[in-house]
């Protein structure tokens, strides 16, 4: 499509010949070259102060970022599609293009064009995908942006994830089938993947998640002498056995195609990348894909926004390092209770001392990104302002680490000793540059006056030399007898020395006349405009020394990078800390006691997200009562499988999610909305409430409904915590009712694990007289004559009606409908309830006992006696058809 073919007019009636292809320019040349080098992405190729795309880019381009589509060599056969934007206008557009799913490859003019002879040098000095960000502004300061990559080895999965603008690196290993609830728990921008992986049917599916980009690489990328050599070499070690990875694991090859993957991408140091932390399961509570999504954790489950979620409502923090912390812990609970109390001792401090913690607050308020600008050094890719940044920063810690002396948790201690003031970094900066640093370094004036000799030299003589110019004017006057000449400067002339009309007589031979006024005339001489070439270069000379001078002060702070992430980490984690005292103490919320035993004890807990969006004491706290044993005053112990029932409305699921964001709470190490909590330690969190179709994947409500609860029962522990809110209801009623109650019964016997369920089956209820370790809780409902009132509340026993044709009524269906639902209702529970209007339910099978064919007893047919009593041997066959046709005619009756 680039090959441009030329006809030349017959001159002789013969047929012209063809011309060959049009030859390139050598730009264009230098283009094609660039771009083949980078097959899959939009080339951004800088000329002068424009970024032209070309051919196909240039067309993507223009529908992208709604540019317009010119081209070049218009009037050719073969004109080239060509779209650009100004080079100050990058951010914005790059920003669109990532947003799209694109890469793109920024090409910039790598010489000075004034000094370029020919064609101006360039290269591509960055790969941009929406994995490898790494500039602010095209990154949300409070969350992480991750790359990821997955490897599929023979028994194992290995995944491993960068987070390039910090440059945390961490790997592990997996089950394939676990690899979805961990991508869920990371959401990461971008994940590599091999061209061929193997298990590709089973690999697919599990990377079908929302705003995730797919690349995919070479297999070569994936060998793993080839990976773990790599890592080595970055790392600069002999084995990675210090990491505490085994080598040529898969987690080790995902990790190791991920940095050949940056390395490709980046084209410049990654020395912020100090280490590779393997991420071991066993400490962690567990969050499957779905659960996660049901608790809105992160994101809301209808609009995926972090506005709205619970992550949203707990975040007090104030810093970008802090929030994107915070979400990290809230993302991936502990379950080691020595770990969460350390945590909890800390929030405690801190809550119990507002002085104190509002001090380190407004101290913390003031920090920079320093993970960022931290990465940004290393890259050598931070901005003067950057630097000035950084030493404003470190410049804050003195005073925190003062506060944060003599604390009493061990944390804190921990947190005071590991807070590196990296007092030198900060010295060297603030030698170095001034106040207020330019933002590019092209803009000059960024190096303190005083700090270099020669570098003072040139800026006195670059701003015009005074001292020189008033000497040169004072010689001048007394050479001349000119008692008011004066020397003046302006961008068309440059320097000149001006005489006014009573003194032209005087003026000296060796004067050049340049200008002529009213009254003056402006004249130069050889040695101002000697001196005038020396001010010109001066100012070119003082910015490329000050350029050299920022690089030396850059590369010299690069070599502190791991200390200051270090320190980053650091204020990071005392942000979430004092972010969670401060939640708690403004809400308050209660220290949770935690413990091995499977209990759930929340006195008078409440939603964290709906107490905060609903007007003050609004909210209707409730006890979450789940695996308690008996009680001093006498009372029976509370079961482990709570089934709770009550009108839709009611604040059913909102209770159950309680039960689970309080217990996530409580584990990630904050306190909860509680007057009081004790909570057993949950290995996993299951949550199964409410669903929708998977079109994409060909599955209805009830399948998706029924995948979940499969993965529950075959995966739940006795340990685990499950909620689970109206099984069942994407297929008949009876079916439904079958389905949820041999779910409660198998969690009840089988698994034996903290149940809440939460159901409009009041056939359920039922349950309590066969299963020894489940209640019956309902939400307390008031009526007001044929209306009702929601109390909120939940209470011990079976809710005595459904309320649903009262819903109806307050939903706004019309009282034609609603009465007609009521004597409907009226005929069916008539037909399948008995004399107390309750079903009849079969008991449980025993082993080696008969099948279990329904879940309800029908009552027999009087006409079943007489067929029974039938003597059939006695019978002719005549009569035998006579006494069929009696009992067929008392059937029609």
């Amino acid at each position: 499509m680039d090959k441009a073919t030329k006809t030349a007019a017959p001159t002789d009636g013969k047929p012209a010949k063809k011309a060959g292809p049009a030859k390139l320019s050598p730009m264009m040349e230098r283009y094609r070259e660039v771009k083949s080098q980078n097959p899959g992405s939009l080339l951004l190729f800088r000329m002068g102060d424009f970024y032209e795309l070309f051919y196909e880019d240039a067309e993507v381009a223009s529908k992208v970022l709604g540019l317009t589509l010119t081209a070049r060599d218009k009037g050719s056969a073969n004109p080239t599609a060509m779209a650009g934007f100004p080079y100050h206008s990058l951010e914005n557009y790059l920003h669109k293009l990532i947003r799209a799913g694109y890469r793109a490859a920024i090409c910039e003019q790598v010489e000075d064009p004034k000094k370029a002879k020919g064609l101006v040098k360039r290269e591509v000095t960055q790969v941009v995908t929406p994995g490898t960000l790494t500039d602010e502004a095209l990154l949300d300061p409070r969350e992480s942006n991750y790359l990821a990559s997955v490897f599929v080895g023979k028994s194992l999965v290995g995944l491993s994830w960068l987070e390039l603008s910090t440059g945390k690196f961490l790997t592990s290993e997996l089950e394939l089938s676990q690899l979805p609830d961990e991508l869920a728990r990371l959401r990461p921008a971008e994940i590599l993947v091999s061209e061929n992986p193997a298990r590709e049917e089973e690999l697919l599916p599990a990377l079908n998640l929302r705003g995730m980009v797919v690349s995919q690489r070479p297999p070569w990328a994936f060998a793993a002498d080839q990976c773990r050599k790599r890592l080595v070499e970055h790392f600069q070690l002999k084995t990675l056995e210090g990491f505490d990875l085994e080598e040529n694991s898969p987690g080790v090859v995902a990790a190791g195609a991920l940095l050949e993957y940056v390395q490709e991408t980046q084209k410049s140091s990654l020395s912020h990348i100090v280490r590779l932390e393997p991420l071991r399961r066993g400490g962690n509570l567990i969050i499957d894909e779905a659960t996660r999504a049901s608790l809105e954790l992160t994101r809301t489950l209808r609009e995926g926004r972090r506005e709205g979620s619970l992550l949203d409502i707990i975040d007090e923090t104030v810093s970008p390092m802090g929030a994107r912390l915070l979400a990290e812990w809230l993302s991936n609970p502990l379950t080691e209770i020595k770990q969460i109390d350390a945590r909890l001792d800390a929030v405690e401090e801190f809550s119990l001392d507002a002085v104190l913690c509002r001090g380190i607050r407004d101290e913390l308020s003031k920090v920079y990104d320093l993970q960022r600008l931290t990465a940004k050094v290393a890259t050598l890719r931070a901005s003067p302002r950057d630097l000035g940044c950084l030493a404003r920063t470190l410049a804050l810690l003195p005073k925190l680490k003062a506060k944060l002396s003599g604390r009493g948790a061990e944390l804190l201690k921990l947190l005071e000793a590991d807070l590196d003031l990296c007092a030198e970094v900060r010295a060297d900066v603030e030698l170095n540059l001034v106040d207020d640093p330019p933002l590019l370094t092209t803009d000059g004036g960024m190096i303190r006056s005083g700090f270099d000799a020669k570098l003072d030299e040139l800026r006195e003589l670059a701003r015009g030399g005074k001292a020189w110019i008033a000497k040169y004017q004072a010689a001048e006057m007394e050479r001349t007898g000119i008692p008011n000449l004066k020397v003046g400067f302006n961008k068309v002339f440059g320097y000149y020395l001006e005489v006014t009309a009573a003194h032209w007589s005087k003026v000296p031979d060796d004067y050049i006349r340049k200008q002529t006024l009213k009254n003056q005339e402006r004249y130069i001489t050889p040695e101002l405009k000697e001196y005038e070439d020396k001010v010109l270069r001066a100012e070119d000379e003082s910015k490329l020394l000050e350029a050299e001078l920022f690089t030396a002060l850059r590369e010299q702070v690069a070599a502190h990078v791991t200390r200051l992430k270090n320190t980053a980490e650091v204020l990071a984690e005392i942000d979430v800390l004092c972010g969670l005292a401060t939640l708690a103490s403004a809400n308050g919320y209660c220290r949770p006691q935690l413990c091995v035993e499977p209990v759930l004890d929340i006195r008078e807990g409440r939603h964290p997200v709906l107490d905060k969006l609903q007007p003050t004491g609004e909210f209707v706290p409730n006890d979450v009562l789940l695996g308690m044993p008996a009680d001093d005053d006498g009372r029976a112990s509370r079961g482990r499988v709570q089934i709770i029932t009550g009108p839709n409305m009611a604040g059913k699921s909102t209770y159950i999610r309680q039960a689970a964001l309080l217990t996530v709470m409580a584990q990630m190490g904050s306190f909860v909305p509680a007057s009081e909590a004790r909570i057993g330690i949950a290995d996993r969190v299951f949550a199964r409430v409410g669903a929708s179709d998977e079109l994409g994947k060909g599955q209805s409500t009830f399948m998706v409904e029924m995948t979940e609860t499969a993965r529950i029962l075959n995966t739940a522990t006795a340990r685990s915590l499950v909620i689970l809110d109206e099984i069942g209801r994407g297929t008949s009623t009876y079916d439904g009712i079958s389905l949820a109650w041999a779910v409660t019964e198998f969690l009840h016997d089988s698994i034996k694990c903290r149940t809440l369920f939460a159901t409009h089956y009041h056939e359920l209820t039922d349950l309590t007289a066969t299963l020894k370790h489940a209640s019956n809780w309902n939400v307390a409902v008031h009526e007001q004559g044929d209306g009702i009132v929601f109390l909120h509340r939940i209470v011990e026993g079976a809710a005595d009606k459904s309320y649903g044709i009262h819903v109806a009524r307050l939903a706004g269906v019309p009282s034609q409908v609603v009465q007609r639902a009521t004597v409907i209702l009226e005929t069916l529970e008539a037909d399948h309830l008995n004399e107390e209007g309750r079903p009849t339910v079969p008991a449980r099978r025993k082993k080696g006992g008969e099948k279990q064919l329904s879940l309800f007893v029908v009552e027999e047919h009087p006409v079943f006696d007489e067929i029974r009593n039938l003597k059939i041997d006695e019978m002719t066959p005549l009569a035998a058809l006579e006494e069929l046709n009696r009992i067929r005619q008392q059937l029609k009756r």
